[in-house]
């Protein structure tokens, strides 16, 4: 019984310390409309590169790390289920992709390279967007925080 009250309390004290309601959106997001959910085994041609949502393959991408690209359509589904998806450059440091590589520890996560990308660091959720130009261990943070599973049309589905 003990034991129980020492957990509870160290519990509701890490709790108190670490707020689990700051999901303020980092400076520089970006937000789209997305006029459609629906499926289609098609190759989509998005307005947003990467996309933010929109049509995409009826099978989700598993969410976790990818050391090549992945296809945008199965991305996307893995979005419309809450994912965050986070791209970079193909010539990132191994250090840098290791350290986005942590983050796709994490469940509802997708990291993978991303040809041809104008930015460093691309993070994505439905509807939202942010550009990086450096790796950036607070921001990428609070873009989870404040996105995951909490824009997307079936957020919380797995992917």
């Amino acid at each position: 019984m003990v034991a129980l009250g020492l957990f509870v309390w160290f519990i509701a004290g890490d709790v108190a310390s670490n707020p689990q309601d700051d999901v303020t959106a980092p400076d520089g997001v970006q937000t789209f409309d997305v006029a459609s959910a629906s499926h289609t085994t098609d190759t989509v041609q998005y307005p947003q590169d990467p996309p933010v949502g929109g049509p995409h393959d009826p099978t989700p991408i598993a969410c976790g790390v990818y050391d090549a690209p992945i296809r945008n359509e199965n991305a996307t589904h893995a979005l419309e289920h809450g994912a965050v998806w986070i791209t970079y450059r193909p010539d990132l440091s191994a250090s840098d992709v290791s350290d986005l590589n942590g983050f796709g520890r994490q469940s509802e996560i997708i990291v993978s390279p991303y040809p041809n990308l104008d930015s460093a660091v691309v993070i994505s959720s439905w509807g939202t967007q942010l550009r990086l130009a450096a790796v950036d261990d607070a921001v990428i943070d609070q873009f989870i925080r404040a996105f995951k599973n909490q824009t997307a049309p079936e957020a919380a589905a797995t992917c």
